[in-house]
């Protein structure tokens, strides 16, 4: 390894993540008892105009009237972009209002560092001010070209930075790409036409310590295709998926989620290593192949992951009524 490591800033199990937009209080009451391990309440693209100024009012009580953790679930606020006037009043209003209460900011159509760096210095502030004991995280959403070309050094900003996702609608539009929907791939190329910017998006998350999160597919009602990018998505070693719909929570569930055969060889990966170390051995086998430090890598990948969701069925057990409805 290189003496230069950076260690997972944050671990949040973030298998599957449901946008739901702010307009809506009846959505956000009902992602608040789903089976989404992270929801975004959204003030941007989901949100018309004329509705902004409600969404946040939406949001802000919704953060405050239901109790997120006790249900289980991550919490996170999608503001405007930083090119809209509407995107300070996200930041000063939710965190003065419920600042306690998030979890993270989801910060759309990132493209350079000091990007971050605007509503971090905000944020810090705002914490200060108000004196909260809770620190909010932020997280990058990379949807342009411009986002994409700079992903090392977002990834690369210090401070409150725990994710990234990949936006694949704007990315397209920004590309100029023809496609037939949105997360969908068009029959003219010839494989996955998205592969690169989420294998790029990846490894700079992987490289800074954070989280790789892929984005929405469109048509809800072609569950196959759905699982077919999750399960692409999942070989590049990315741990979850937007669900734009209820429906395609359980989905993502079941991708991000290693199996059982898996969680079992992992254990005995360490198991039959820790023998081959006690006999002075570097190297085993093990069902006729050659596990060694880095198979042991992998295997604690598994059981990371199997343990946070273990642990989250467990709370989902305790889960405790609501604190308030609208």
């Amino acid at each position: 390894m290189s003496h230069t490591i950076n260690h997972l800033k944050k671990l949040r199990l973030q298998r599957s993540e449901l946008a739901v937009p702010g307009s809506s209080p009846e959505m956000i009451d009902k992602a608040a008892n789903s089976a989404a391990d992270f929801v975004f309440l959204d003030i941007e693209d989901a949100v018309a105009p004329p509705d902004k100024e409600r969404a946040r009012k939406n949001i802000i009580q919704a953060l405050n009237d239901i109790d997120w953790r006790a249900k289980g679930k991550t919490v996170s606020v999608r503001i405007n972009g930083l090119d809209t006037h509407y995107m300070y009043r996200d930041v000063v209003d939710v965190m003065e209002q419920a600042g306690d209460r998030l979890d993270t900011i989801l910060v759309p159509k990132v493209g350079v560092p000091a990007d971050l760096y605007m509503v971090e210095a905000m944020v810090n502030q705002i914490e200060m001010a108000k004196g909260y004991k809770t620190r909010v995280g932020l997280e990058a959403l990379i949807e342009t070209a411009l986002g994409m070309a700079n992903v090392e050094a977002i990834a690369a900003t210090p401070g409150r930075l725990e994710a990234m996702h990949f936006g694949v609608a704007d990315y397209a539009a920004s590309c100029k790409a023809r496609t037939v929907n949105i997360g969908g791939l068009n029959p003219d190329y010839p494989g996955d036409q998205w592969h690169f910017a989420l294998s790029r998006m990846t490894v700079a998350c992987r490289a800074y310590g954070l989280r790789a999160i892929d984005g929405p597919f469109g048509d809800f009602s072609d569950p196959e295709g759905y699982i077919a990018g999750a399960r692409r998505a999942a070989a590049l070693g990315i741990e979850g998926k937007w669900a734009i719909h209820p429906s395609q929570i359980a989905l993502a569930n079941d991708v991000f989620s290693p199996p059982e055969k898996e969680v079992t060889r992992a254990r005995r990966i360490l198991e039959v290593l820790k023998e081959a170390e006690a006999a002075g051995k570097g190297a085993a086998a093990l069902d006729g192949k050659m596990i060694d430090a880095a198979s042991e890598r992998m295997a604690r990948n598994v059981l990371v992951v199997n343990e946070a969701i273990e642990r989250a069925g467990q709370l989902d057990n305790k889960k405790e009524p609501r604190v308030a409805a609208h």
